[in-house]
């Protein structure tokens, strides 16, 4: 995982869900890139067309509040989204992208579509490069930041797995 990431944000409500995420009529494949084709597809149409790698999620309370899937964050991940920062999130929903590899940061800050932010997070800071603003937030602990830089809980595992 990149210490420091930069991306133009993508700016969401409180309470979206893993429904709003990925419709549930696509739940019949895992495939990241197969998922991200139709990622926000009632809420956001114009989401897939226009997303781009390392582009940032900016949203409200209770991101990914919904089903207990890992369709949703790998539906993110296929799009190109580098993270994800919320007010909050839902528990199962933060569990399954640490566990896939896709960073998630909680800190309240001010964005719009389009914005250019960049998060940095050894230093634990979000800035919204478009309006000068600085925002801060609570590191992830060294052990979830180093699943994410495996890539996920699997990759995680399978490295330690070869050190014994």
């Amino acid at each position: 995982m990149q210490e420091k990431i930069k991306g133009c944000a993508w700016k969401f409500k409180d309470d979206i869900n893993t429904d709003d995420i990925i419709p549930a009529k696509y739940l019949v494949t895992a495939d990241p890139k197969e998922l991200a084709k139709h990622a926000f597809e009632n809420t956001r149409p114009e989401f897939a067309k226009n997303v781009k790698p390392g582009d940032i999620i900016a949203a409200g309370y209770n991101f990914g509040c919904g089903s207990s899937r890992e369709h949703a964050p790998r539906a993110l991940m296929g799009a190109g989204i580098s993270c994800v920062v919320a007010k909050s999130f839902a528990r199962i929903f933060f569990r399954n992208s640490i566990n896939i590899g896709l960073p998630l940061v909680e800190c309240d800050i001010f964005a719009g579509d389009g914005d250019e932010v960049a998060v940095d997070f050894k230093e634990g800071t979000v800035k919204n490069l478009t309006k000068n603003k600085e925002f801060k937030f609570k590191s992830l602990p060294e052990f979830l930041l180093n699943l994410i830089e495996s890539g996920g809980l699997v990759e995680y595992t399978k490295k330690e797995l070869l050190k014994i």
